[in-house]
């Protein structure tokens, strides 16, 4: 029978293939909490007496990023925000609102619900139904899902953007900009934002180095109220072809991400100081005034684009 390497307990709820590491629940549940915290201080992503806004979908990524961040709350360490995005996807995304909303209010933490209709006048739904749109459902989703967030975070005086990507979605993020050649996006992917404008709040990752797996096993065992469900445009998008590719590569190569992620680490710095100089300067959109590097921002260019004609 296999017991916990850690306390010798049964059962056990996982076993590492990375390390060969066995543990029973409670023994990983306290690992996943280490690891996080550890990287918060070893990246420096939370000070004593920040603000910060968690970008609470109601899944379980960023459900475990409020989870893990409420001790430092309840110990009056950080104080905390959610910001909950309704995209307008019919069919998935009032589940996950609804359980989102539930999370904030059993751990006794203020929340925001902003839709993309509200802001930009339509729903992911119906750009999507537009035939002549130019995008994917995931880069609107993204480029809106920010504007908002940033935009919501800075009125609430928050001081940090906390997500939930997790390992996949770090991995995930440095081979597509590689295989794409978009290395001014390689030079901004990290545990912490470094903003350009000081209307850009600074975002961290508090589960930058955990699988994937792992956050779902630690929601499950933590018996946390979390959304499963896939977004149904997310099989679409480049991202989800990349991250099924790591996955079979991570079938035999275990430890492939951890690994993707370090080297990155390693070489990020010579990246960033290669191509410094050739970064565009920031300046303020003329519609919004939020931070643009153009005459319009992003947002406000796909707003712009997504009501012509009509």
């Amino acid at each position: 029978m296999n017991i916990c390497t850690k306390c010798g307990a049964t059962p056990v709820i996982i076993s590492r293939k990375a390390s060969g590491q066995m543990l029973c629940k409670e023994c990983f549940i306290q690992s996943i909490t280490d690891k996080v915290m550890k990287g918060i201080r070893r990246n420096k992503l939370i000070e004593k007496g920040d603000k910060v806004a968690v970008a609470l979908s109601g899944g379980k990524d960023s459900v475990i990023v409020l989870d893990i961040l409420n001790s430092l709350y309840k110990r009056n360490v950080i104080d905390l925000i959610a910001i909950i995005i309704d995209e307008g996807i019919e069919g998935y995304r009032e589940h996950g609102i609804q359980i989102a909303v539930k999370n904030a209010q059993r751990m006794g933490i203020k929340h925001r619900v902003a839709s993309i209709k509200d802001y930009f006048g339509k729903t992911l739904d119906e750009i999507m139904a537009d035939d002549r749109r130019e995008h994917g459902a995931c880069t609107y989703c993204g480029v809106f899902r920010r504007w908002i967030i940033n935009k919501i975070a800075r009125e609430e005086g928050a001081t940090k953007i906390a997500t939930g990507h997790n390992l996949d979605d770090e991995t995930q993020a440095i081979l597509m900009n590689y295989l794409e050649g978009n290395i001014d996006n390689l030079t901004r992917i990290g545990a912490k934002s470094e903003p350009k404008s000081d209307k850009f709040t600074v975002k961290i990752k508090p589960l930058r180095e955990i699988p994937e797996k792992e956050v779902g096993l630690y929601a499950v065992a933590s018996e946390l109220d979390v959304h499963f469900d896939e977004c149904p445009y997310s099989q679409e998008s480049f991202r989800g072809e990349v991250g099924r590719f790591i996955k079979e590569l991570s079938v035999n190569h275990p430890t492939i991400m951890y690994s993707t992620l370090k080297g990155f680490d390693k070489i990020k710095p010579a990246l960033k100081k290669e191509f410094a100089e050739k970064k565009v300067g920031i300046g303020t959109c003329i519609k919004c005034g939020e931070p643009a590097s153009h005459e319009m921002c992003r947002a406000c260019l796909f707003s712009k684009k997504i009501h012509q004609k009509e």
